[in-house]
Protein backbone atom coordinates (compact mmCIF):
# COMPACT_ATOMS: atom_id res chain seq x y z
CA UNK A 1 0.00 0.00 0.00
CA UNK A 2 2.92 2.23 -0.81
CA UNK A 3 2.48 5.76 -2.69
CA UNK A 4 0.59 8.63 -1.51
CA UNK A 5 -1.52 8.79 1.75
CA UNK A 6 -2.76 12.53 1.93
CA UNK A 7 -6.35 14.10 1.58
CA UNK A 8 -6.88 17.74 1.26
CA UNK A 9 -8.95 20.25 -0.47
CA UNK A 10 -9.80 21.88 -3.97
CA UNK A 11 -11.40 25.14 -4.72
CA UNK A 12 -13.66 25.53 -7.69
CA UNK A 13 -13.79 28.73 -9.52
CA UNK A 14 -17.08 30.01 -7.38
CA UNK A 15 -15.31 29.55 -4.13
CA UNK A 16 -15.93 26.28 -3.28
CA UNK A 17 -13.94 23.97 -1.26
CA UNK A 18 -13.95 20.18 -1.96
CA UNK A 19 -12.57 17.37 0.25
CA UNK A 20 -10.93 14.83 -1.20
CA UNK A 21 -8.52 11.39 -0.10
CA UNK A 22 -5.96 10.19 -1.98
CA UNK A 23 -4.23 7.17 -1.85
CA UNK A 24 -2.09 4.68 -3.58
CA UNK A 25 0.09 5.33 -6.46
CA UNK A 26 -0.56 3.58 -10.08
CA UNK A 27 -3.76 3.38 -12.52
CA UNK A 28 -6.64 6.02 -10.65
CA UNK A 29 -9.78 4.74 -9.66
CA UNK A 30 -11.87 7.82 -8.96
CA UNK A 31 -15.43 6.66 -6.51
CA UNK A 32 -18.35 9.35 -6.18
CA UNK A 33 -20.72 8.63 -3.54
CA UNK A 34 -24.39 8.37 -3.68
CA UNK A 35 -26.95 11.24 -1.96
CA UNK A 36 -26.59 12.39 0.85
CA UNK A 37 -23.54 10.98 1.88
CA UNK A 38 -19.59 11.33 1.49
CA UNK A 39 -16.69 9.81 0.46
CA UNK A 40 -16.87 7.58 3.29
CA UNK A 41 -19.02 5.21 1.50
CA UNK A 42 -16.37 4.38 -0.35
CA UNK A 43 -14.17 2.89 2.22
CA UNK A 44 -14.45 -0.73 1.29
CA UNK A 45 -13.65 -0.15 -1.84
CA UNK A 46 -10.95 2.20 -1.20
CA UNK A 47 -8.74 -0.53 0.95
CA UNK A 48 -9.68 -3.13 -1.29
CA UNK A 49 -8.38 -1.66 -4.56
CA UNK A 50 -5.45 0.00 -2.64
CA UNK A 51 -4.26 -2.88 -1.79
CA UNK A 52 -4.41 -4.16 -5.66
CA UNK A 53 -2.04 -1.68 -6.16
CA UNK A 54 -4.25 1.34 -7.50
CA UNK A 55 -4.15 4.83 -6.44
CA UNK A 56 -7.62 5.46 -4.99
CA UNK A 57 -9.53 9.06 -5.02
CA UNK A 58 -12.82 9.63 -3.65
CA UNK A 59 -14.43 12.73 -2.66
CA UNK A 60 -17.20 14.60 -0.67
CA UNK A 61 -19.60 16.34 -3.31
CA UNK A 62 -20.90 19.80 -2.53
CA UNK A 63 -22.62 20.48 0.18
CA UNK A 64 -22.32 16.95 1.05
CA UNK A 65 -19.30 15.53 4.01
CA UNK A 66 -16.33 17.92 4.60
CA UNK A 67 -17.03 19.90 1.41
CA UNK A 68 -18.56 23.73 1.71
CA UNK A 69 -22.18 23.15 2.54
CA UNK A 70 -23.72 25.30 -0.71
CA UNK A 71 -26.79 26.72 -0.64
CA UNK A 72 -26.08 27.33 -4.52
CA UNK A 73 -25.10 25.56 -7.15
CA UNK A 74 -26.55 22.06 -5.42
CA UNK A 75 -27.09 20.33 -9.86
CA UNK A 76 -25.47 18.19 -11.69
CA UNK A 77 -23.54 21.02 -13.95
CA UNK A 78 -21.91 22.19 -11.21
CA UNK A 79 -20.95 18.58 -9.91
CA UNK A 80 -19.94 17.70 -13.30
CA UNK A 81 -17.27 20.58 -12.98
CA UNK A 82 -16.20 19.96 -9.65
CA UNK A 83 -14.57 16.42 -10.20
CA UNK A 84 -13.82 17.83 -13.35
CA UNK A 85 -11.92 20.57 -11.31
CA UNK A 86 -10.66 17.46 -8.98
CA UNK A 87 -9.03 15.57 -11.77
CA UNK A 88 -7.34 18.22 -14.01
CA UNK A 89 -5.62 19.60 -9.89
CA UNK A 90 -4.54 16.16 -9.55
CA UNK A 91 -3.65 15.29 -13.16
CA UNK A 92 -5.55 12.40 -13.57
CA UNK A 93 -5.14 10.27 -16.63
CA UNK A 94 -6.37 6.96 -17.98
CA UNK A 95 -8.42 7.40 -14.60
CA UNK A 96 -11.50 4.22 -13.87
CA UNK A 97 -14.49 6.42 -12.40
CA UNK A 98 -17.07 4.70 -10.52
CA UNK A 99 -19.89 6.51 -9.55
CA UNK A 100 -23.12 4.77 -6.99
CA UNK A 101 -26.48 6.30 -7.57
CA UNK A 102 -26.55 10.16 -7.65
CA UNK A 103 -22.80 9.56 -8.29
CA UNK A 104 -23.69 7.48 -10.86
CA UNK A 105 -25.28 10.66 -12.37
CA UNK A 106 -22.09 12.79 -11.75
CA UNK A 107 -19.85 10.57 -13.08
CA UNK A 108 -21.84 9.84 -16.72
CA UNK A 109 -22.27 13.86 -16.72
CA UNK A 110 -18.24 14.43 -15.87
CA UNK A 111 -17.13 12.13 -18.59
CA UNK A 112 -19.59 13.05 -21.09
CA UNK A 113 -19.03 16.74 -20.46
CA UNK A 114 -15.02 17.55 -19.49
CA UNK A 115 -13.78 13.97 -18.71
CA UNK A 116 -13.50 11.90 -22.61
CA UNK A 117 -9.86 12.25 -23.05
CA UNK A 118 -8.50 11.34 -19.10
CA UNK A 119 -11.16 8.68 -18.94
CA UNK A 120 -10.20 4.81 -19.45
CA UNK A 121 -13.39 3.11 -18.33
CA UNK A 122 -16.21 3.98 -15.95
CA UNK A 123 -18.49 1.65 -13.48
CA UNK A 124 -21.99 2.56 -12.86
CA UNK A 125 -23.80 0.92 -9.65
CA UNK A 126 -27.51 1.20 -8.63
CA UNK A 127 -26.70 4.50 -10.69
CA UNK A 128 -29.83 6.83 -11.41
CA UNK A 129 -29.39 7.13 -15.22
CA UNK A 130 -30.54 7.80 -17.36
CA UNK A 131 -33.46 10.02 -15.43
CA UNK A 132 -35.42 8.56 -12.52
CA UNK A 133 -38.42 11.17 -12.50
CA UNK A 134 -41.85 10.34 -14.78
CA UNK A 135 -42.16 12.12 -17.23
CA UNK A 136 -43.60 11.83 -21.17
CA UNK A 137 -40.05 10.49 -22.35
CA UNK A 138 -39.98 8.10 -19.36
CA UNK A 139 -43.33 6.92 -18.54
CA UNK A 140 -42.11 4.18 -16.43
CA UNK A 141 -40.63 6.70 -14.18
CA UNK A 142 -40.89 7.71 -10.68
CA UNK A 143 -43.97 10.22 -10.20
CA UNK A 144 -42.53 13.48 -9.06
CA UNK A 145 -44.64 12.48 -5.71
CA UNK A 146 -42.48 9.69 -4.44
CA UNK A 147 -39.35 13.15 -4.73
CA UNK A 148 -41.70 15.43 -2.94
CA UNK A 149 -42.27 13.16 -0.40
CA UNK A 150 -38.74 13.06 -0.24
CA UNK A 151 -38.23 16.96 0.07
CA UNK A 152 -40.93 16.71 2.97
CA UNK A 153 -39.31 14.13 5.05
CA UNK A 154 -36.12 16.09 4.82
CA UNK A 155 -37.87 19.54 5.77
CA UNK A 156 -39.77 17.69 8.96
CA UNK A 157 -37.40 15.82 10.49
CA UNK A 158 -34.00 15.16 8.95
CA UNK A 159 -32.39 13.41 11.31
CA UNK A 160 -35.06 10.52 11.73
CA UNK A 161 -35.19 10.57 7.67
CA UNK A 162 -31.85 9.99 7.61
CA UNK A 163 -32.42 6.83 9.86
CA UNK A 164 -35.36 5.57 8.04
CA UNK A 165 -33.87 4.71 4.89
CA UNK A 166 -30.97 2.94 5.80
CA UNK A 167 -33.32 1.08 8.27
CA UNK A 168 -35.27 0.13 5.24
CA UNK A 169 -35.24 0.20 1.73
CA UNK A 170 -31.38 1.32 0.93
CA UNK A 171 -29.81 -1.94 2.04
CA UNK A 172 -32.73 -4.17 2.50
CA UNK A 173 -33.31 -4.57 5.55
CA UNK A 174 -37.08 -4.22 5.37
CA UNK A 175 -37.12 -7.59 3.98
CA UNK A 176 -38.17 -10.70 5.84
CA UNK A 177 -35.10 -12.25 6.82
CA UNK A 178 -32.62 -9.68 6.46
CA UNK A 179 -29.33 -9.67 8.25
CA UNK A 180 -29.35 -5.75 9.48
CA UNK A 181 -26.08 -4.44 10.76
CA UNK A 182 -26.84 -1.47 13.14
CA UNK A 183 -23.76 -0.17 12.20
CA UNK A 184 -23.84 0.27 9.13
CA UNK A 185 -27.22 2.13 9.39
CA UNK A 186 -25.36 4.47 12.09
CA UNK A 187 -22.68 5.25 9.74
CA UNK A 188 -25.51 5.97 6.88
CA UNK A 189 -26.64 8.54 9.53
CA UNK A 190 -23.27 10.04 10.17
CA UNK A 191 -22.77 10.95 6.54
CA UNK A 192 -25.91 12.33 5.73
CA UNK A 193 -25.97 14.43 9.06
CA UNK A 194 -22.50 15.69 7.69
CA UNK A 195 -23.65 17.65 5.07
CA UNK A 196 -25.91 20.59 4.82
CA UNK A 197 -29.75 20.32 4.57
CA UNK A 198 -29.66 23.00 2.03
CA UNK A 199 -27.51 20.67 -0.40
CA UNK A 200 -29.31 17.74 0.53
CA UNK A 201 -32.74 18.98 -0.54
CA UNK A 202 -31.76 20.46 -3.89
CA UNK A 203 -29.84 17.23 -4.76
CA UNK A 204 -32.95 15.39 -4.82
CA UNK A 205 -34.09 17.41 -7.73
CA UNK A 206 -30.83 16.98 -9.06
CA UNK A 207 -30.46 13.09 -8.69
CA UNK A 208 -34.78 12.61 -9.96
CA UNK A 209 -34.94 15.01 -12.77
CA UNK A 210 -31.94 15.15 -14.70
CA UNK A 211 -31.89 13.41 -18.01
CA UNK A 212 -28.62 12.12 -18.67
CA UNK A 213 -29.81 10.25 -21.88
CA UNK A 214 -27.08 12.76 -24.03
CA UNK A 215 -24.32 12.06 -21.81
CA UNK A 216 -24.74 7.93 -22.19
CA UNK A 217 -24.39 8.22 -25.57
CA UNK A 218 -21.30 10.39 -26.00
CA UNK A 219 -19.41 8.19 -23.50
CA UNK A 220 -17.66 5.28 -25.89
CA UNK A 221 -15.10 4.01 -23.33
CA UNK A 222 -16.08 0.82 -21.84
CA UNK A 223 -18.70 0.63 -19.39
CA UNK A 224 -20.04 -1.48 -16.72
CA UNK A 225 -23.35 -1.44 -15.30
CA UNK A 226 -24.39 -2.74 -12.38
CA UNK A 227 -27.55 -3.11 -10.35
CA UNK A 228 -29.14 -5.09 -8.00
CA UNK A 229 -33.32 -6.77 -8.57
CA UNK A 230 -34.13 -6.09 -5.12
CA UNK A 231 -32.97 -2.42 -5.59
CA UNK A 232 -36.03 -0.31 -4.04
CA UNK A 233 -34.53 2.87 -4.17
CA UNK A 234 -33.62 3.34 -8.29
CA UNK A 235 -35.59 0.26 -10.03
CA UNK A 236 -33.08 -1.63 -12.26
CA UNK A 237 -35.60 -1.79 -15.00
CA UNK A 238 -36.01 2.01 -15.65
CA UNK A 239 -32.15 3.07 -14.62
CA UNK A 240 -29.57 -0.17 -15.77
CA UNK A 241 -31.44 -1.54 -18.58
CA UNK A 242 -31.72 1.36 -20.26
CA UNK A 243 -28.94 3.20 -19.10
CA UNK A 244 -27.02 -0.06 -20.57
CA UNK A 245 -28.40 0.41 -24.14
CA UNK A 246 -27.77 4.13 -24.44
CA UNK A 247 -23.85 3.59 -23.47
CA UNK A 248 -22.36 2.71 -26.66
CA UNK A 249 -19.65 -0.22 -25.22
CA UNK A 250 -21.44 -1.45 -21.97
CA UNK A 251 -21.40 -4.63 -20.12
CA UNK A 252 -24.88 -4.93 -18.12
CA UNK A 253 -24.77 -6.98 -14.34
CA UNK A 254 -28.31 -7.41 -12.30
CA UNK A 255 -27.62 -9.10 -9.77
CA UNK A 256 -30.53 -11.12 -8.13
CA UNK A 257 -31.66 -10.08 -4.52
CA UNK A 258 -29.34 -7.46 -3.84
CA UNK A 259 -30.16 -3.71 -2.29
CA UNK A 260 -29.44 -0.22 -3.55
CA UNK A 261 -26.69 -0.41 -1.21
CA UNK A 262 -24.84 -4.02 -2.55
CA UNK A 263 -21.62 -2.22 -2.79
CA UNK A 264 -21.58 -2.46 1.24
CA UNK A 265 -23.41 -5.15 1.98
CA UNK A 266 -21.88 -7.40 -0.70
CA UNK A 267 -18.83 -5.46 -1.38
CA UNK A 268 -16.99 -8.68 -1.66
CA UNK A 269 -18.83 -9.74 -4.96
CA UNK A 270 -18.92 -5.71 -6.23
CA UNK A 271 -15.36 -5.75 -5.55
CA UNK A 272 -13.94 -8.70 -7.23
CA UNK A 273 -16.45 -8.19 -10.39
CA UNK A 274 -15.33 -4.46 -10.63
CA UNK A 275 -11.43 -5.55 -10.65
CA UNK A 276 -12.35 -8.08 -13.49
CA UNK A 277 -13.80 -5.61 -15.47
CA UNK A 278 -10.90 -3.25 -14.75
CA UNK A 279 -8.70 -6.09 -16.08
CA UNK A 280 -10.21 -7.05 -19.09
Amino acid sequence: MGGRQMSGKIKTKDGVEIFYKDWGSGQPIVFSHGWPLSSDDWDAQMLFFLAHGYRVIAHDRRGHGRSTQTAEGNDMDHYAADLAALTEALDLRNAIHVGHSTGGGEVAAYVARHGLERTSKIVLIGAVTPIMVKNASNPDGLPLEVFDGFRNALVANRAQFFLDIPSGPFYGFNRPGAKVSEGVIRNWWRQGMMGGTKAHYDCIKAFSETDFSADLEKIHQPALVMHGDDDQVVPYQDAALRAAKLLKNSTLKIYPGFSHGMATTHADVINEDILKFIKG
